[in-house]
């Protein structure tokens, strides 16, 4: 294998490019990005960037010394337009193309948008360009704003704006936020953390439409009711980005359909991180981005499926000076119960807590909420009980 090819200059993108070089891979590297910056970290976009307790300084993934040894061609600024498999041609937006032995697509997810003009005021969050606006819109002064969306990327921004002194209010379109993620009983926990940060939480109401001419002035909701609002930040998932991919072979269903090994129907073609459907399962998170690289590049090297992954699934997320923890496979049937720490006012008692969820005498999943060593512990615990990475002949 003389070139291989990573499609977006993502987490997930650069750890691949790691990945390449470390698993002896000594050929050309090209690394295509649409954004014009080099590999950035995101979850602190909307926490301490976004507060302005840190820089861009701090985002950077990688000083210019390990980027220089990775020895690649960065092509930033630059957006894939398709991919040619029988050539193995990745087509760009400006006409060129690159052709490559190998390609790993990277290519992320984007923000969801809701439909109608555009509004001054109204932002999403989930690229540097998107925080620098909101950042700028958010020092000019006291504002009122609304969060449409109460997932992680809602409540880490909600409490960042709430930090910085201004009124805001979360819209939720379910009976609670993140009842996918954690269940109704541990759900409701966290969503009084909204209320103790000074927050509003509507919930079971989702939103008609936006309101203002040229400017954003308010959020009409289903129910009727018109929140008034100077900033509205929309935080209602995200897109693969698989756009670029019509017409190729390739599966694509909610992401780049792949094997538990990441790997695609077509030969030294993988995917990894946002864009993948690793096993028909497509995970946001930071850890997924950082281990498929390794084993999607194994199986790109090797021509086929030499090693599976399943890992145990974690995620964490910092809201209100609290840090929420989750790790393990939870079913809606499975029961809940608090192991260590209380429950004040319905929110988490000071110290925090640790809940373990169970089926059939066993643990499936754990949540801590600013308990993390007792959290290790178990997670440390589920993930030997689960077996997290197999090797298959």
């Amino acid at each position: 294998m003389r070139t291989v090819i990573v499609v977006g200059a993502s987490l997930s993108g650069l750890y691949a490019a790691r990945e390449l070089r470390a698993q002896g891979f000594d050929g050309r590297l090209v690394v295509v990005g649409d954004e014009p910056h080099r590999p950035y970290d995101r979850p602190p976009l909307s926490k301490d960037f976004l507060t302005g307790r840190s820089g861009e300084d701090r985002l950077a993934l990688g000083d210019t010394e390990e980027l220089a040894e990775l020895d690649a061609e960065w092509l930033l600024g630059t957006r894939a337009r398709g991919l040619d498999t029988r050539d193995r041609t990745v087509l760009l937006d400006d006409g060129r193309t690159i052709s490559g032995d190998g390609v790993v697509i990277a290519t992320g997810a984007s923000a969801r948008r809701l439909p109608g003009p555009a509004l001054a005021g109204v932002h999403t969050l989930r690229t540097l360009d998107d925080a620098r606006a909101l950042r700028a819109e958010l020092t000019a002064g006291a504002r009122r704003v609304v969060v449409i969306g109460g997932g992680f990327i809602g409540a880490e921004t909600a409490s960042s704006c709430a930090g910085l002194g201004h009124d805001v209010t979360v819209v939720e379109a379910a009976p609670l936020p993140l009842v996918p993620q954690l269940g109704p009983e541990m759900a409701a926990l966290c969503a009084a953390l909204h209320r103790r940060g000074g927050v509003d939480l509507v919930t079971g109401t989702g939103v008609a439409a936006l309101r203002g001419r040229g400017a954003v002035t308010g959020v009409e909701l289903s129910d009727g009711r018109l929140l008034p609002a100077e900033v509205v930040i929309v935080g209602i998932g995200a897109v693969p980005n698989t756009g670029w991919l019509a017409g190729s072979p390739l599966a694509l269903d909610d992401g780049v359909l792949c094997d538990d090994g990441c790997a695609t129907a077509l030969p030294q073609v993988v995917a990894v991180g946002d864009v993948a459907r690793v096993g028909g399962t497509r995970a946001e998170h930071w850890t997924s981005a950082t281990e498929q690289p390794r084993i999607a590049v194994r199986n790109l090297l090797a021509g086929y499926t030499a090693e599976t992954l399943r890992p145990l699934p974690y995620f964490w997320s910092d809201q209100y000076g609290a840090r929420i923890q989750f790790a393990g496979r939870r079913l809606d049937t499975d029961t809940v119960r608090i192991a260590e720490g209380t429950v004040t006012d319905g929110a988490p008692g000071e110290g925090g807590l640790l809940a373990l969820y169970e089926r059939e005498g066993r643990t499936t999943a754990v949540l801590s909420v600013d308990r993390p060593r007792p959290f290790m512990r178990a997670r440390r615990e589920l993930g030997r009980g689960a077996g997290a990475m197999e090797a298959v002949s």
